[in-house]
This record gives structure tokens, sequence and C-alpha cells, in this order.
């Protein structure tokens, strides 16, 4: 059986989400976010808010947290903000802000088997 979360809107950009996401791909998700607690990117904790709540999701359906992988992290773009800081003699300096987008699943199903 597979458990689905999204988290949308996230003020932190793809590129750091991902490097995260990649650090704990190979991990169950209990490990996961005991690590993620101890990681000293701003995007962890976003991903770990994410992993949660999907561990939630699936403590709902009755299913047993320890027996879960996952199968698939996802992190994509989000809108981007554009914004602009005013520059000399009256000119604009433009800038955008990234947002990302993380979806997760998790199976209680074993790979190869």
């Amino acid at each position: 059986m597979e458990v689905v979360a999204n988290q949308k809107y996230i003020g932190s950009t793809p590129r750091k989400l991902r490097l995260v996401a990649d650090m704990i791909r190979k991990m169950t998700p209990a490990q996961a976010v005991l690590t993620l607690g101890f990681t000293q990117k701003y995007a962890a904790q976003d991903l770990s808010k994410a992993i949660k709540t999907v561990l939630a999701n699936a403590k709902q359906q009755g299913l047993d947290a320890q027996k879960l992988s996952f199968k698939k992290i996802e992190v994509n773009e989000g809108p981007k903000v554009k914004r602009f800081r005013a520059g000399t003699r009256g000119r604009a300096k433009p800038y955008v802000k990234k947002m990302g987008h993380i979806k997760i699943v998790l199976t209680d199903e074993k790979e190869g088997g």
C-alpha cells in the first residue's frame, strides 16, 4: 500500500531542497527524521515536516511506521515571485524568489521482491 503527502509553496529553492532530499533518499523514514533534526541546512526543516506528515497519513491508514520505506521523494519547482531592489540613478535591480513543491510516497512493499 502506498501513502502520499504533498507540501506546496515552500519558501526554499528546489535546488536546496534536492540537496537535502538526496541525502536521505536511501534511509528509512524514521532514520530520515532523526538525521534531518541534526542537519545544518535550512531546507531540512521543511523536508522533515513533510516526512512527519506522510508518516501521520500512514498511521491514519493503519500501517506500521517501522515497515515503511521511501518509494519516491520528488522536489519540483513552484511559482517564482519577481521582486526588485532599488539601484543607483533610479534603476531597478530585479531578482526572483523561487518556491518548491515536495511530494513523498511511502510504501510498505519490499523492493525487488
